[in-house]
């Protein structure tokens, strides 16, 4: 039975939750009390059945597995679920940091309680959707409706300036997706269905029309990335987000469009994906430098996070159109590392956020002399944005920038004065905010971790050593089917090179 539905529990589990809280009345403390409860509980289940999942799954095997089908419009569009090596660690992430969320949120949400959760709830299960969908209409569903929940999250629970980031956020992703659509409905009528395990066929498209569908799906995972140029509302999206809105864009949605990439640019268009290569090379470059200098001088410390994702997401990009077994692997491990580092350091701004209501950098100092505990879960974190041996953030960089230097040893180069760059910032960061003098009276009754957050934090802090030393978990499950992308995209480069020697003979 778990073999044939495990993928759609994983989905309607969630949603089941917030139908539960939608039943509860009133807004006195038992009833808000109860919907923290039940959301949490929600997502402990998910992701235990996460885990059971992972444990049904065969990482030496390509293929699709946990396959689900069932009819549904007709004419080819079918609800098909299915998950490969590719899939299933971003699905365990997904599952894994949403009760850290809910923890999160439990003391610094008080306005709608009950719809907070339930929004966030449902954003679980849409994003889970995106890694398990198999049919192209089914994934643009899910793919889309994620920006619903978390418009709302930043629109209502945001900051300041919260309706103008989330409709920024809003209109940026959706313009971006809408040309994705136009591609879908033309695969649609060359291929006559929307089936990805059919889609993934080599020679389904020709080379010429590769390129206007690769440049379409670009439009969307380039935005949700988010790429330089089109990174923009990324920075005003994390500064008014809650904290935990924070975590799961940096954590989860910025891994849609690498997800994307890897699903579909690269083995659904390989002619296209090795054309514009050295497009892809100059943007990862450009954003890894460019957002690295700009993150050097911010002075709210979401903002420095936030630019330092995007220059994260440069590595990934740059690992993937290497299109090597080590780079593509390199950017599968980044994403995951960076979705625990990211989600950990935003959850670390929260804790002095929610004590001291502000983000500004100027505001703290010295924070070591009462906050022990909080400083050194941050250092860790902070060594692990920087990319330092012995956690989880070295592995991943280190092989998307070992894999360029094969391919185009400019492009390595250059890559490589971002870290230097990433050091920079974020030792900076961590400087003026936990060392020096306590010299600012506010700061004078801060409190150290509470228990609560220390039950958020230590888990992320074991994960991020733990796969700084022991990475293997991570690139087992996915080393199969990152090998299978690899060999597709060399064979259609070898059959296309020897298309052009027969030619010009």
């Amino acid at each position: 039975m778990f073999g044939f539905g495990i993928l759609s529990l994983l989905i309607f589990l969630p949603v089941l939750g917030s139908a539960v809280i939608l039943l509860l009345r009133g807004d006195d403390a038992a009833t808000l009390r109860n919907a923290r409860w039940t959301a949490l509980l929600t997502t402990l289940v998910v992701f235990l059945v996460s885990l059971y999942a992972w444990s049904h799954f065969d990482t030496s095997n390509s293929a699709f597995q946990l396959i689900e089908t069932r009819g549904w419009f007709g004419g080819g569009l079918q609800y098909k679920l299915g998950v490969d090596g590719i899939s299933m660690p971003f699905i365990v992430l997904t599952a894994f940091l949403m009760p850290f969320c809910i923890l999160a949120s439990w003391d610094s949400i008080q306005l709608r309680v009950k719809e907070f959760m339930i929004a966030f709830l449902i954003l679980e299960a849409l994003m889970i959707g995106v890694f398990c969908a198999l049919d192209l209409v089914l994934f643009y569903l899910f793919f889309e409706g994620g920006l619903i929940p978390m418009f709302l999250i930043i629109g209502i629970w945001g900051g300041k300036r919260r309706i103008y980031a989330s409709m920024k956020f809003f209109l940026y992703t959706l313009l971006g997706s809408l040309l994705m659509l136009l591609a879908i409905m033309k695969m649609y009528g060359v291929a006559g269905t929307t089936d990805i395990e059919v889609l993934l066929q080599p020679g389904m498209f020709s080379s010429s029309m590769q390129t206007w569908l690769w440049l379409a799906f670009f439009a969307s995972f380039a935005v949700k990335m988010p790429m330089w140029p089109v990174h923009t509302w990324l920075p005003d999206a994390h500064v008014e987000a809650p904290t935990a809105g924070s975590v799961i864009l940096a954590g989860i949605m910025l891994k849609m469009g690498g997800y994307g990439f890897l699903r579909f640019s690269l083995p659904m268009f390989p002619d296209a994906s090795h054309s514009f290569a050295p497009l892809m090379f100059a943007l990862s470059v450009v954003a890894i430098i460019y957002t690295s200098l700009v993150a050097l001088v911010q002075e709210d410390m979401k903002k420095l996070i936030a630019y330092s994702s995007i220059a994260h997401m440069g590595f990934v990009t740059m690992g993937l159109f290497t299109m090597t077994p080590q780079g593509i692997q390199g950017a599968m491990f980044l994403m995951i590392s960076h979705g625990i580092v990211s989600a950990a350091l935003f959850l670390c701004v929260g804790v002095i956020y929610d004590r001291m209501h502000t983000r500004e950098i100027s505001a703290y100092g010295g924070l070591v002399e009462r906050m022990p505990r909080y400083a050194v879960a941050f250092m860790i974190f902070t060594m692990a944005n920087i990319g330092l041996p012995g956690t989880s953030g070295f592995v991943g960089e280190f092989l998307t920038m070992l894999a360029a230097f094969q391919v185009n040893t400019w492009v390595a180069l250059i890559a490589t004065f971002g870290t230097i760059l990433a050091a920079s910032y974020a030792l900076f960061l961590y400087r003026r905010v936990i060392f020096g003098k306590l010299e600012k009276p506010s700061l004078a009754g801060i409190l150290d971790l509470s228990p609560r957050e220390m039950v958020i934090l230590l888990p992320l802090i074991v994960l991020t050593i733990y796969y700084g030393f022991h990475p293997a978990p991570i690139i087992d499950a996915s080393m199969a089917s990152v090998d299978h992308i690899s060999k597709v995209v060399q064979a259609a480069q070898a059959a296309t090179t020897a298309t052009a020697l027969n030619v010009s003979q």
